[in-house]
């Protein structure tokens, strides 16, 4: 739904509206701007499972590198009349934001949000302190929608494997930590891992849920204006 709020990540006033033609070596696509082709990049390099529809509205915004060779980058897809952000810097974008911005409640009394952390052999997404100490955030992109509930990831994800078994480590050692998942649709009421996708996955998150790892299920609100941080969803089959 539309917030009569000021986004939080509002998009530039310069951006393109077109139509998704084809998606070509996962980084870039091609999209019909008023008759014309336009070649954007996408960070996306997940397979955006049911999104890659030909004649898709698309939302493409300006580089903010005037010599890039992609002038454009692909921030939104329609899906059926459901706007669907794909940017993958999002998620770190709205984390720092939202913590800033004081609306998310589980960074209550933390004073200092400091991006990309390293700590022993892992370097994650955030760390945020304060008088109650240190707590690390993994954030990630989520896009696909099944029957109702919201998974990731869309394509197996060795690299988050990775990063469930170093958050699991740091919860062993009594350090708080948590894995930001950015819904970035609203067309989900829970949220839960992508079994079917990649099934190690979906059981290092639960096991992960069991061992402390906090999970923080959040929609993202997509309007042609912005992304602001919606509701928290449930999280299937965890704490």
């Amino acid at each position: 739904m539309p917030t009569s709020h000021p986004p939080l990540l509002p998009f530039p006033e310069d951006c393109l509206t077109g139509r998704f033609i084809r998606r070509v070596k996962r980084f870039s696509v091609e999209a019909d701007v008023d008759g014309a082709s336009v070649w954007a990049h996408t960070n996306n390099s997940g397979s955006m499972l049911g999104l890659l529809r030909p004649g898709a509205e698309v939302l493409l915004s300006p580089a903010a590198n005037p010599n890039r060779k992609l002038k454009y980058t692909l921030e939104t897809m329609d899906f059926h009349g459901t706007r669907v952000g794909v940017n993958t810097l999002t998620p770190n974008r709205l984390l720092k934001a939202a913590f800033y911005a004081g609306v998310l409640p589980e960074t209550a009394g933390y004073t200092e949000f400091r991006a990309e952390s390293t700590i022993g052999d892992s370097r994650l997404d955030a760390r945020l302190d304060g008088p109650q100490g240190a707590l690390y955030v993994e954030a990630k992109n989520v896009t696909l929608v099944e029957d109702d509930v919201a998974v990731f990831p869309d394509a197996v994800t060795t690299r988050g494997q990775k990063h469930l078994r170093e958050l699991m480590s740091l919860a062993g050692q009594g350090i708080r930590v948590a894995c930001f998942y950015l819904i970035q649709r609203d067309d989900a009421s829970c949220f839960g891992p992508a079994d079917f996708i990649d099934p190690e996955f979906a059981r290092l998150l639960h096991m992960a849920a069991e061992r402390g790892v906090e999970i923080w299920p959040y929609v993202a609100t997509v309007t042609p204006r912005g992304i602001s941080l919606g509701r928290r969803l449930p999280y299937v089959g965890g704490a």
